[in-house]
Protein backbone atom coordinates (compact mmCIF):
# COMPACT_ATOMS: atom_id res chain seq x y z
CA UNK A 1 0.00 0.00 0.00
CA UNK A 2 1.25 3.48 -0.87
CA UNK A 3 1.99 6.16 1.74
CA UNK A 4 0.65 8.92 -0.52
CA UNK A 5 -1.90 11.33 0.92
CA UNK A 6 -5.15 11.41 -0.98
CA UNK A 7 -6.92 14.81 -1.01
CA UNK A 8 -10.56 14.73 -1.91
CA UNK A 9 -12.08 17.55 -3.93
CA UNK A 10 -13.09 20.37 -1.61
CA UNK A 11 -10.76 19.26 1.21
CA UNK A 12 -8.03 21.73 2.04
CA UNK A 13 -4.68 20.38 3.12
CA UNK A 14 -3.70 23.49 5.04
CA UNK A 15 -5.31 26.35 6.89
CA UNK A 16 -4.80 29.65 5.04
CA UNK A 17 -2.45 32.12 6.74
CA UNK A 18 -4.28 35.19 5.45
CA UNK A 19 -7.92 36.15 5.67
CA UNK A 20 -8.28 37.25 2.08
CA UNK A 21 -6.48 37.60 -1.20
CA UNK A 22 -4.60 40.83 -1.82
CA UNK A 23 -6.21 43.07 -4.46
CA UNK A 24 -4.20 43.63 -7.65
CA UNK A 25 -3.95 47.36 -6.91
CA UNK A 26 -2.35 46.70 -3.51
CA UNK A 27 0.06 44.20 -5.05
CA UNK A 28 1.09 46.79 -7.64
CA UNK A 29 1.84 49.30 -4.86
CA UNK A 30 3.71 46.87 -2.59
CA UNK A 31 5.74 44.97 -5.20
CA UNK A 32 8.32 47.77 -5.68
CA UNK A 33 8.78 47.92 -1.89
CA UNK A 34 9.53 44.20 -1.70
CA UNK A 35 11.85 44.49 -4.70
CA UNK A 36 13.72 47.36 -3.05
CA UNK A 37 14.11 45.35 0.15
CA UNK A 38 15.51 42.41 -1.82
CA UNK A 39 18.99 43.92 -1.61
CA UNK A 40 20.92 43.26 1.65
CA UNK A 41 22.32 46.81 1.86
CA UNK A 42 18.88 48.37 1.36
CA UNK A 43 17.38 45.99 3.91
CA UNK A 44 20.02 47.07 6.44
CA UNK A 45 19.48 50.74 5.60
CA UNK A 46 15.74 50.31 6.05
CA UNK A 47 16.32 48.63 9.40
CA UNK A 48 18.55 51.49 10.54
CA UNK A 49 16.04 54.13 9.41
CA UNK A 50 13.02 52.37 10.90
CA UNK A 51 14.76 51.87 14.25
CA UNK A 52 16.19 55.39 14.56
CA UNK A 53 15.47 56.61 18.11
CA UNK A 54 14.20 60.03 17.04
CA UNK A 55 12.18 58.60 14.15
CA UNK A 56 14.67 59.86 11.57
CA UNK A 57 18.35 59.49 10.81
CA UNK A 58 20.90 61.58 8.94
CA UNK A 59 22.68 60.18 5.93
CA UNK A 60 25.86 61.18 7.78
CA UNK A 61 25.03 58.44 10.31
CA UNK A 62 24.08 55.85 7.69
CA UNK A 63 27.11 56.04 5.40
CA UNK A 64 29.83 55.11 7.94
CA UNK A 65 27.98 51.89 8.81
CA UNK A 66 28.91 50.42 5.40
CA UNK A 67 32.09 49.81 3.50
CA UNK A 68 30.56 51.50 0.46
CA UNK A 69 31.05 54.89 -1.13
CA UNK A 70 28.73 57.81 -0.42
CA UNK A 71 27.32 57.75 -3.96
CA UNK A 72 26.53 54.04 -3.64
CA UNK A 73 24.67 54.60 -0.36
CA UNK A 74 22.82 57.52 -1.98
CA UNK A 75 21.77 55.22 -4.84
CA UNK A 76 20.36 52.68 -2.37
CA UNK A 77 18.55 55.41 -0.44
CA UNK A 78 17.05 56.79 -3.65
CA UNK A 79 15.76 53.28 -4.44
CA UNK A 80 14.09 53.13 -1.01
CA UNK A 81 12.53 56.58 -1.61
CA UNK A 82 11.27 55.64 -5.07
CA UNK A 83 9.74 52.45 -3.65
CA UNK A 84 7.79 54.57 -1.16
CA UNK A 85 9.51 53.13 1.91
CA UNK A 86 11.15 56.31 3.19
CA UNK A 87 10.74 60.07 3.06
CA UNK A 88 13.70 62.43 2.91
CA UNK A 89 14.17 65.97 4.15
CA UNK A 90 17.17 68.10 3.19
CA UNK A 91 18.58 70.32 5.93
CA UNK A 92 21.55 72.29 4.70
CA UNK A 93 24.07 69.82 3.30
CA UNK A 94 22.56 66.77 5.01
CA UNK A 95 19.54 64.65 4.18
CA UNK A 96 17.46 63.06 6.94
CA UNK A 97 15.46 59.89 6.30
CA UNK A 98 12.38 58.56 8.07
CA UNK A 99 10.39 55.41 7.45
CA UNK A 100 6.91 55.63 5.99
CA UNK A 101 5.00 53.83 8.72
CA UNK A 102 1.91 53.15 6.62
CA UNK A 103 3.82 51.25 3.95
CA UNK A 104 5.80 49.30 6.53
CA UNK A 105 2.57 48.39 8.30
CA UNK A 106 1.10 47.09 5.02
CA UNK A 107 4.20 44.95 4.44
CA UNK A 108 4.13 43.68 8.03
CA UNK A 109 0.43 42.84 7.82
CA UNK A 110 0.98 40.88 4.64
CA UNK A 111 3.87 38.93 6.15
CA UNK A 112 2.27 38.24 9.53
CA UNK A 113 0.57 34.87 9.67
CA UNK A 114 -2.77 34.68 11.43
CA UNK A 115 -2.66 32.62 14.61
CA UNK A 116 -4.69 29.46 14.38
Amino acid sequence: MSNQLVVLAGDACCTPIARERMPAETAAVLAPAFKALGDPVRLQLMSMIASAPEGEICVCDLTPAFELSGPTISHHLRTLREAGLVDADRRGTWVYYRARAGVLQQLATLLTAESA
